[in-house]
């Protein structure tokens, strides 16, 4: 058996990450790669929750959702992540990893409400949960979700799988020698303006010494590295 560097984690998956390379919708070969991976990374013992976004169907800070009440879109954005949740579910449970959607909208025909003791009951047990709808309120984004619903699980830490191999002080695509950090504080990534989480899920996160990884999810293996303690990514810690 592996020695785990994390026990419990709090995987922060983008909307357009299920998506893959369409740029919209599911790519259902895309979710059964991320569900292997994730069915891997169970196999070790490890209790894993995941909060998904909805980029990839609506976001309610989009310039298309710009003419539109906040609350509303936002409250369009929450719907978003439910049906991403569920395609993930779907995914999972095919592999035989039991898994169960936790909406903080509750819509009982599809999703279980969140409660926090059911949640770690789940964990406990050995399943998969993922959390839907973000916090359940408008102006949260899903990053501040997953700070918040983290801690409420006693995560280890967060996870958050991108695109690029982890924090830069530019971004890596258009600027040809932007500096990578493979370590950075709280107080760095917001005086520095750095886009990893929004502000407000970052201070929760530094006020309750909650590590980040931030990671390169395009890498097949790399939730398993991370959760071994091999170095990679950007940690973000006090």
């Amino acid at each position: 058996m592996e020695t785990l560097a994390f026990k419990r984690i709090l995987l922060k998956l983008s909307g357009e990450a299920l998506a893959g390379g369409q740029g919209f919708g599911i790519d259902v070969g895309r979710i059964d790669q991320m569900a292997a991976e994730l069915q891997d990374v169970h196999a070790l013992g490890v209790d894993i929750a995941i909060v998904v976004g909805g980029g990839n169907f609506f976001r309610g800070m989009a310039d298309h959702a710009r003419a539109m009440d906040r609350v509303s879109a936002d409250h369009m954005g929450m719907l978003a992540t439910v049906i991403n949740a569920l395609a993930l579910q779907d995914a999972l449970e095919k592999r035989g990893v039991f898994t169960r959607v936790m909406s903080a909208i509750e819509m009982n025909q599809v999703s279980e409400p969140f409660i926090r003791r059911r949640a770690i009951r789940h964990l406990e047990k050995g399943r998969v949960v993922i959390f839907a709808a973000g916090t359940g309120s408008p102006y949260f984004s899903t990053d501040t979700a997953a700070s918040l619903r983290a801690m409420e699980i006693k995560a280890d830490a967060i996870l958050k799988a991108t695109k690029v191999d982890g924090i830069y002080d530019a971004d890596p695509v258009l600027v040809k020698d932007a500096k990578m950090f493979d370590t950075i504080s709280y107080m760095d990534v917001l005086r520095l303006g750095l886009k990893v989480m929004d502000s407000t899920a970052i201070s929760m996160c530094k006020d309750n010494n909650l590590p980040i990884v931030i990671f390169n999810l395009n890498r097949p293996g790399n939730i398993r590295r991370v959760v071994i303690g091999e170095k990679l990514g950007s940690l973000v810690s006090g």
